[in-house]
Order: C-alpha cells, then sequence, then structure tokens
C-alpha cells in the first residue's frame, strides 16, 4: 500500500499528481525502487511500499473512514478508503487510477495545507530511503498535536491544576490496601481520605492514574472500549468544592477545553437526584431531552453494603446526533460512549441501610483516557487511537497483515496484543512477575494471551526470522517507547521487562506443544472409551487444554472434528463462567467501608509521633485500646491480643520489610500501681502505630502515662540484617549487573532475606563473591548517614526505592558512602563494623525469573558459625578423625555405603531371578505363532529386582513371548513391569500404552518404551484383579489374526 495526503488528486502521464510531480515520481519512486504509481505492473517495488510500518501497515493522522469514486470514467468505481487525512490504495488499484482522469474525496477537505502534507511524505520518503522509518513517528507525527493522547492528558492536568488542584503522580498498580488485588480506580490512593483516616494534605487534587481491570477481558477486542489497562484521569475534592462546581468544570472541560460539540454531548443523573439535574438544566443549560434519568444499578455509586457512598453523573458523546433524541438509549455502544463520571460521595450507608450526611462531602471522578482520544482523534474505537495503535501497527507488521483491511478476528487478535502488552508492561514494571498465583496469575494470563494471538496470526519466533526467539520483547518496545509520560521509571526498567516478556513466552510455547500433545492423548481416550459417532471431549477438558495450555477453543474444536470427536462446549462455558466469577468477585470492588469502632478509634486519635530513630526508651500516654476491632478504656492482666495507640513511640512499626520491635509499656513513677505490657508486634494503618500487647501486670487505662521501651537487643538484631540488606543488594548489582532490582525482603531478628530479580540460579563463586564484597565492606567499617530530602532530589542522587512502598514528597534517604544509597525509613545500625559479619545461608527459585537469598548477620551471624563449629566437632569426634580431615573421610564412608548397596541390589536382583527360573516353565501359548506368555505376581520384590526377573524370563521364553509381573513391595504400593519381544511389538502391541491400562485399575499409572514399561499403583489388594485383566487382554489381542 501507498499512502498520500491528498485534497484530491488527477493521474496524468501516469503520474498521480497533486502534491507535487517531484515528491511523488521523483524521490518518492526512485526511493522505492523506481517506476510510476500509475503503472504498478511495470514495477514489483511499488506494490510494496513500506512507509510506516516496514510491511504494508500504513498510518497516519486517523479522523474517518471515507470511500473513494472515480467521477469522470462513468459510474460510481470504488477506488479506495481515507483514515483520517491517509488515502489508501492497494497495488491492484493503480492500474484502475491510470485510466482515469481524476478522482476526487468525497465529502472530506484536510485540516493541513497541501504544502505540509508534501513536506510530510518527503520527509517519510527520506526515512524510508535511509531506512530509519519506525511507527511510533508515523503515526504519532501525523496526528493533530491537540489531540494526542499526551496532550490531552496534559491538558486534563493543566486545567485542573489552574483550579486549585494539587497535580499528583499515578500511584503503583501494586496497592498498599489489602482488600483489592491491583489498583482498579483512580481513587484508590486517596482511601485514607475519603475515610478520614489520614488528614487531606490538599483540599482537592488531579492525576493520571494507570490501571488495571481483568473483569472484562473476554470483551477485549471484541467491543470499542473495553480495556485490561487504561488511564483514569480524575479531580477530587476532599471536602471543598462539591456538586455544583464539579458538574461546571466538567462541562467547561469537555466543551471549551476540548471543544466538544455541546449538542453532542449527553448526560445521566441518579433516578432521585433532583439537585444534579437542576444544575445541568438551570445552570449548565443541557436540554431537559438530553438529560437521562438513570437507577441505582447505573448511577449510585457504592463500595459495599455500607460506607461512604452517593449518587453519579455521567457524560456520554453522541456519535450519531442524526438519529435524533426520541427513544434514544445511553447504553447504545454503537451510539454513545460514556467518557466522564462524576461520583458524589455525600453518603454515609449504616448497618440498617439508612443513608446518612457525610459531613465533609466529597468528589470522585474518572476521564478515561482511551476514550477521549477516540472522541477527539475521530477513530471508529479506542484502540485505533495514538495510545494503542504503534503497537498494534508492530504487532501486524510482524504477522504481516495489514490492519486496516483485515477481517474482524485478525484485527481481533491485534487489539488483544495491543491492549494487553500495555498492561503487562506496566505490570512487570510495578514488581509483577509472572506467576501462579495473585497478581503474578494475571501477568501470566496476559501474557499468554498475547502469545496464542500471536499464534494465531501466524507470528513464529521473533516474527523477524528467528524462530527460536520472542516477539513480545519486540512487540514491548514501542510500549515502553511511548511510556515517557505516563510512567518514567518504566524506560529504566526496560530490560527487566524485556527478559520477563521473552522468558515467559518461550516457556508457554513448550507449554502449548504440550497441550497439543494432550490433546492428541484426550482425543485418542475419547475415541477408546466409545464409538467415534458419540466420542466427546468434556468441557472440562477443553478448559483445561484453553486456561492451562493457552490452547485456544476454536482449535480445538477443529482438530476433534477432523478425528471425528465432538466438544462439549456448553459444559465449557459452564467452566469459564466460574472463572469469570472467580474473577470478577477477586479484588475488583474497592471496599470503602468505615470499619466499625477500630476505625473510630483511629480516626479521632492523632497520628503517632515516632522517635525510635534516636530513642530506645521514651514517656507516652496511651490514646486508645482496642481488643478483636472494639474500642475499650481499659484492658487488665492476662488479657492478650489487644493494641494500643500511643501519641509518641520509640517502636519501629513493621514496614519496608522490617518486622515491628518488641518491647515493653509500665507505668511511669514510683508510688503508682503496677503495670507491665508486653509489646509483641507493631503495626502502622494511616499514620497511626498499633502496638500489639499482652497485659503481664496489672491494668491500662485510656489517658494512663507510661514508659515505652524497645528491647535493644532484638532492635540490634533488626538493625544489622537491614543494613546488610542494603549491603547485599549493592553487591549483587556489582556481581550480577546494575539491573539487577529486589523483588521483596525480610528483616527479622534472626535472619534476613531477599528476592531479587535474575532468570538462573546463581553460580557458587557468585554466591562466594557477593558474601566476600557484603563482608569487605563489614570490614572497612564504613558510618552511615540519614538526610530527609525530596523525592525527586534523591532520585536525581541515585538513590534505590524500595520495592513495594509508596512515598510521600519527602523521604529519608540512607547511605553507606561510595556503597550505598537507598529510600528507607527502616532502622540500621551507625557503622557497619557493628554488623560483624554475614552468611548466605541459602540461594534458590521462588517464581519464574525471581531467585531468593536467606543469610544471617550480625549476632545471628555469630550464632550460625557457632552452630556449624559444634555441628563440626562433634563429627569430629564421632567419626575419629581430626576437623581437617573430615571430609576425606564422609566421602570414604560414602563409598562404603554405595558398595553395600549395590552389594544388596546384587543379592536381591540373584533371588528375584532364582524365584523366575522356577515360573518359566508356567509360561502359557497363546495364538497361531505360538506366543509365549507369562503373567504372576511376586511377593514383596522392590522395582529394580522385579524389571531384572521381568527381563531374565523374556530371555528365557525367546521370540514371540510377552511377560507381565507384578509385586508389593510394602508401604500400600504396587509395582507392575512389562516386557514384549521383537515379534510381539511388530505385530503392534506395545509395553507403554498395554501397561497404563492395567495399572489403573490399582489406582496408578505408568508408561515407557514399546518393548518395556513399568507402573506404579496404591491399590495392593486389587494387583490380582490387574494380573488377571493383563492375561486375558494379551490373549486377545496376540491371539487376533495378523
Amino acid at each position: 500500500m501507498v499512502f498520500l495526503f491528498v485534497k484530491s488528486c488527477s493521474t496524468k502521464g501516469g503520474c498521480i499528481q497533486g502534491l507535487g510531480e517531484h515528491v511523488l515520481t521523483g524521490a518518492f519512486t526512485s526511493a522505492m525502487g523506481g517506476g510510476k504509481l500509475g503503472s504498478a505492473r511495470s514495477s514489483s517495488a511499488v506494490r510494496h511500499v513500506h512507509i510506516v510500518a516496514r510491511r504494508d501497515v500504513l498510518l497516519a493522522r486517523q479522523l474517518s473512514y471515507r470511500k473513494l469514486t472515480n467521477r469522470g470514467g462513468g459510474g460510481s468505481l470504488k477506488m479506495g478508503y481515507l483514515h483520517g487525512s491517509t488515502l489508501f490504495l492497494s497495488s491492484n488499484q493503480f492500474d484502475v487510477l491510470n485510466g482515469h482522469q481524476s478522482m476526487d474525496i468525497i465529502g472530506h477537505s484536510f485540516r493541513r495545507a497541501p504544502v505540509s502534507a508534501t513536506r510530510c511524505i518527503s520527509a517519510l520518503t527520506q526515512q524510508v530511503k535511509e531506512g530509519t522509518t519506525t511507527t511510533i513517528e508515523g503515526i504519532i507525527g501525523a496526528i493533530d498535536p491537540e489531540v494526542r493522547g499526551d496532550a490531552i492528558r496534559r491538558r486534563f492536568l493543566e486545567f485542573y491544576a489552574t483550579r486549585g488542584h494539587k497535580i499528583l503522580p499515578s500511584s503503583s498498580l501494586v496497592p498498599e490496601d489489602p482488600t483489592v488485588l491491583l489498583t482498579i480506580a483512580g481513587m484508590l490512593q486517596f482511601k485514607p481520605i475519603f475515610l478520614g483516616q489520614v488528614p487531606r494534605k490538599y483540599p482537592c487534587a488531579t492525576t493520571t492514574q494507570k490501571v488495571v481491570r481483568t473483569n472484562d477481558i473476554e470483551n477485549v477486542g471484541r467491543t470499542a472500549r473495553h480495556h485490561t489497562f487504561f488511564e483514569m484521569l480524575g479531580n477530587f475534592s476532599f471536602g471543598d468544592y462539591f456538586k455544583r462546581q464539579a458538574i461546571a468544570w466538567a462541562w467547561e472541560l469537555a466543551t471549551s477545553e476540548f471543544k466538544l460539540p455541546v449538542e453532542r454531548v449527553w448526560v445521566s443523573v441518579f433516578e432521585e437526584d433532583d439537585e444534579a439535574l437542576a444544575i445541568w438544566r438551570d445552570e449548565i443549560g443541557v436540554p431537559v431531552e438530553r438529560i437521562k434519568r438513570m437507577g441505582a444499578e447505573d448511577n449510585f455509586w457504592s463500595s459495599g453494603p455500607t460506607g461512604p457512598c452517593g449518587p453519579c453523573s455521567e457524560l456520554y458523546y453522541d456519535f450519531h446526533p442524526e438519529r435524533g433524541i426520541a427513544n434514544s438509549d445511553l447504553g447504545d455502544d454503537s451510539r454513545f460512549i460514556e467518557f466522564y463520571n462524576l461520583v458524589f460521595m455525600q453518603y454515609n450507608r449504616t448497618d440498617d441501610g439508612h443513608l446518612e450526611p457525610l459531613k465533609n462531602k466529597n468528589i470522585d471522578t474518572g476521564l478515561g483516557l482511551e476514550r477521549m482520544a477516540q472522541i477527539l482523534q475521530q477513530v471508529p474505537n479506542n484502540y485505533e487511537t495514538d495510545l494503542i495503535f504503534p503497537i498494534i501497527a508492530r504487532a501486524a507488521e510482524l504477522a504481516r497483515v495489514n490492519y486496516m483491511t483485515a477481517d474482524e478476528s485478525t484485527k481481533t487478535f491485534l487489539k488483544v496484543i495491543g491492549d494487553h502488552i500495555r498492561a503487562v508492561v506496566y505490570l512487570i514494571s510495578d514488581g509483577v512477575n509472572p506467576s501462579n498465583i495473585g497478581r503474578g496469575y494475571i501477568v501470566r494470563r496476559l501474557i499468554r494471551r498475547v502469545v496464542r494471538m500471536g499464534r494465531l496470526l501466524g507470528i513464529h519466533g521473533d516474527g523477524k526470522g528467528d524462530l527460536g526467539g520472542a516477539f513480545l520483547p519486540v512487540v514491548a518496545e514501542v510500549a515502553v517507547a511511548m511510556s515517557g509520560d505516563v510512567d518514567p521509571d518504566v524506560a529504566t526498567r526496560a530490560s527487566k521487562i524485556y527478559e520477563e516478556l521473552q522468558r515467559e513466552e518461550l516457556r508457554f510455547v513448550q507449554t502449548l506443544e504440550k497441550g497439543e500433545k494432550l490433546l492428541e492423548e484426550l482425543l485418542n481416550a475419547a475415541l477408546e472409551n466409545g464409538a467415534s459417532s458419540k466420542a466427546y471431549l468434556s468441557g472440562k477438558d477443553i478448559f483445561k487444554l484453553y486456561d492451562t495450555f493457552g490452547f485456544p477453543v476454536e482449535i480445538t474444536e477443529e482438530v476433534a472434528a477432523e478425528r471425528g470427536v465432538g466438544v462439549d462446549l456448553t459444559a465449557f462455558e459452564a467452566e469459564m463462567d466460574i472463572q469469570r466469577k472467580q474473577s470478577q468477585a477477586a479484588h475488583n470492588v474497592i471496599k470503602l467501608t468505615v470499619g466499625g469502632a477500630a476505625a473510630d478509634a483511629l480516626a479521632t486519635v492523632p497520628e503517632t509521633q515516632f522517635v525510635g530513630y534516636d530513642e530506645l526508651l521514651t514517656s507516652s500516654s496511651v490514646l486508645g485500646i482496642l481488643s478483636n476491632g472494639v474500642s475499650l478504656s481499659e484492658s487488665t492482666e492476662g488479657e492478650e491480643d489487644i493494641e494500643i495507640l500511643l501519641d509518641r513511640t520509640p517502636f519501629y512499626a513493621e514496614s519496608g520489610g522490617q518486622i515491628g520491635d518488641h518491647g515493653l509499656l509500665a507505668v511511669k513513677g514510683a508510688g503508682e500501681k503496677g503495670a507491665v505490657v508486653e509489646v509483641i508486634d507493631v503495626v502502622k494503618e494511616a499514620g497511626r502505630f498499633r502496638h500489639r500487647c499482652k497485659v503481664r501486670e496489672g491494668k491500662v487505662t485510656v489517658g494512663l502515662s507510661m514508659d515505652a521501651e524497645v528491647d535493644s537487643n532484638l532492635r540490634q538484631r533488626a538493625q544489622a540484617h537491614h543494613t546488610a540488606t542494603h549491603l547485599l543488594q549493592a553487591a549483587l548489582k556489582k556481581v550480577l549487573g546494575a539491573d539487577t532490582s529486589q523483588a521483596g525482603s525480610l528483616v527479622a531478628f534472626d535472619r534476613l532475606r531477599f528476592d531479587f530479580n535474575l532468570p538462573r540460579a546463581m553460580t557458587e563463586a557468585e554466591v562466594t563473591q557477593v558474601e566476600s564484597l557484603v563482608n569487605d565492606w563489614i570490614g572497612m567499617g564504613v558510618s552511615l548517614t540519614s538526610e530527609e530530602m525530596a523525592l525527586a532530589a534523591a532520585k536525581e542522587k541515585g538513590a534505590i526505592a524500595m520495592f513495594g512502598e509508596k512515598y510521600g514528597e519527602q523521604v529519608r534517604v540512607v547511605s553507606v558512602p561510595g556503597i550505598s544509597m537507598e529510600l528507607c525509613g527502616g532502622t540500621h545500625v551507625s557503622n557497619t563494623a557493628e554488623i560483624r559479619g554475614l552468611k548466605i545461608v541459602s540461594e534458590q527459585g521462588i517464581a519464574s525469573g525471581v531467585r531468593r537469598i536467606e543469610a544471617v548477620a550480625g549476632s545471628a551471624f555469630i550464632e550460625y558459625v557457632n552452630a556449624r563449629d559444634n555441628v563440626v566437632k562433634q563429627l569430629s569426634t564421632a567419626l575419629k578423625v581430626k576437623v581437617d580431615d573430615l571430609a576425606s573421610r564422609v566421602a570414604g564412608l560414602q563409598e562404603e555405603v554405595r558398595a553395600a548397596r549395590n552389594e544388596a541390589s546384587s543379592l536381591r536382583i540373584g533371588l528375584a531371578k532364582a524365584k523366575a527360573e522356577a515360573l518359566i516353565p508356567t509360561a502359557i501359548s497363546v495364538g497361531p505363532s505360538g506366543a509365549r506368555v507369562l503373567v504372576a505376581s511376586f511377593d514383596q520384590i522392590d522395582p529394580e529386582s522385579l524389571k531384572a526377573a521381568a527381563e531374565y524370563i523374556l530371555s528365557e521364553l525367546g521370540d514371540p513371548a510377552a511377560v507381565v509381573l507384578g509385586s508389593c513391595p510394602g508401604d500400600g504400593k504396587v509395582s507392575i513391569v512389562a516386557t514384549f519381544s521383537p515379534k510381539i511389538v511388530d505385530s503392534g502391541l506395545q509395553a507403554g500404552k498395554f501397561i497404563g491400562t492395567i495399572a489403573r485399575i490399582c489406582g496408578g499409572g505408568g508408561g515407557g518404551r514399546p518393548n518395556f514399561a513399568q507402573a506404579g499403583g496404591k491399590q495392593p489388594e486389587k494387583l490380582a484383579e490387574a494380573l488377571l485383566k493383563a492375561m486375558e487382554d494379551l490373549k486377545l489381542i496376540i491371539s487376533k489374526p495378523s
């Protein structure tokens, strides 16, 4: 295909004209290999012109589709189509153009002057010549700068910033809120403010939030608007402005800032919200016929049965106003799209369902960036905006297809890739790695769907010739390149993202191949269990192929049909429904429930002042006591599992991987009745430290003044492990590479645990090198420093962020000068020498691409070394050798044990053969060939000896012969072996397949080669039945005439 920026053009002398003959016939055609555009037959090069996507996916500023007709050749002749400002002509249409005088683009005129278009195509032509074209530049460069996705995002934020809103960054896709699996809404980071748990820092804010939702995953690519990843633009008021101002600004943003035609904007309100309707009608001026009252299901927001809630008002864009107002339905996706949702959080629903007005009314809004881009860029769906289409273009290039002319199925596959790639890129960047549980399973599932779509499109390997490569990293490059305005950290983590995608894709390709084998086995089993006309694959089997092995249902159905096997799609859909319900129920709703007395108690006390960096003993006042969520005024001796809230505390609360401090609370001063409380853990919620305690002596009451004292020994242990963790990360980066990143940690009193990204196991040499580096730094006695600074300044200095932590505008930076610098709120030693030493205890894999190191430092290091030393001394004494000779002595003992085992095995095999010798005369002759068959049971013989006995008997019986032996070696186990001579195998009988059916009778299974196979079972009492079945089957099969 060729694309031209034109207003109208004509053919003259075999050339398309209108932009300047030089551009089209000179630089353009010469870059493509010569020949004139009007004579495609004369040059095959013209048929494969690639300007933007290097294949035949060509894009530009996207507005709407237009037909091209010939007005001078008699009748109407379709010549191609216009997509925005881009004329698409396939190669076979050049010949048609060559014979006609002119053509016009009906009903459309360009906003850009022809000279601008000429420069654009000249520049792209030069890029083609130089081989430097890129899909992103080709697509985005041709879109009106003011309606690009990044411009829409910027304009939204600036609009509200000029109206007093604080611009805040997007929070991570991994939320702090334990009630949700992923960040599913822009308001999630403000939940503590809405609940009153944290005082507002700003009266109002505006954000662009990364969001992932998978509850409608099956609709992705099939509708114009469903996504797993999208950006939610939002403005929020925390008790500041409310309904009237929110509505006025939303209208101003839509119609003045984004210049949406007022006659195309419709509004919905909650059916009982007369106030909102009056504002829209009387103050904004929206005609009442374009305001729809809707029920609570659509226009009343709540997070659960109780808690903050309120009515909604939504703004819709009308793509087809010509359809009129009568009988209009805002739920008609072919006509309307909801682009802005305003939530008026004005009530609190009580346990009895009563709605009470909130003291502070809040505003929570969401504007879908992709939806607004679709509207402003005038494209048919969200996928064809500049936010997603460049990714689709890259995938289409690899698949060697043209999205614009592809069938709907192909387009759907490409859309799924475009959507899911965005999701996995940002999820992996935020620390979510593919796994089989939780967030990791979501990433794995999305990746596997992309791989499936790629295979259905015919993408093999990396799509560029390397059949052993992966194409996901190639497509992901586009998403990473577009991430700068969304999350600048994505680009810095690009190599890690590509590695994860490549590893997961290649692993899944192997899984798909296993799925193909499983499908073959299931089809064979279905045919064996019934006549082919009645053979069916169950819904559970189809679902397993789909969910576990990524096998598309349509492929399963097609392959099964070729084999004459039906598929139970009804049962499959039932299995899918179960999964959908589980997915929708799994953390896809933000629970903004107030939470009873515990939350009330937290809301009524100020944030706890933490003094634990400098003090381990301080005087504190008891502000609250909780027990099982119930607020108490006092707690007496013997009560456990209580939580005490203090005004100030030296106790560190669990955070950043470091566990909470332990210690004591005691009544202050002499002459008062004593009270001693043991602190066994400390957690932090909404700035309040909750000390989990046991009352050892006396009574504790609210208002009591107490001495709070941290256990200094345990604090020192934690500090040693925390600083050692920083040193460990620095050493790993030095040995394994700077892109090694933390994936989790635990800082405890007895050990440290550090998870990090690495696609392989560390070598022993690497482990030793890391350990030596850390101990060298410890021995250097480097003094640590810590300081408070702005987050931006800390990042500029190169401070490393802790995994999974959320940071405010001011952060604490802990440095080991010249070695490590991290954002960290934990407690640390003052000098590395206090750590004394570090020993890596283990290094192992815990998930795909994630390794874990466990180590000990400080006092735990000394205890570990002493314990190992004691073991060595005990072994030395027991074996009566010097410590230096222990290794050689143990090696000698191992050799003696191996020799003894071999001798015992030889004796057992010899005994088995002796018993086998006595069984040989019991073999029977079967069939016309006189094949010798022996099936027998041995008492308590191990599998190895049973195998030797069967092979011995077969060698004595000659060829043709078949031997099946069974034994119960003990512990409720069954062992079965089958061995067949060459002529038996040649007749079509295979030991591997034969033994599986027999073993199932004993509750087991097995397999092997055609001439020998082994199986096990769990039901010894059924061994006789199984061997009887074996004899009957052998006689039946061998007796059949060949």
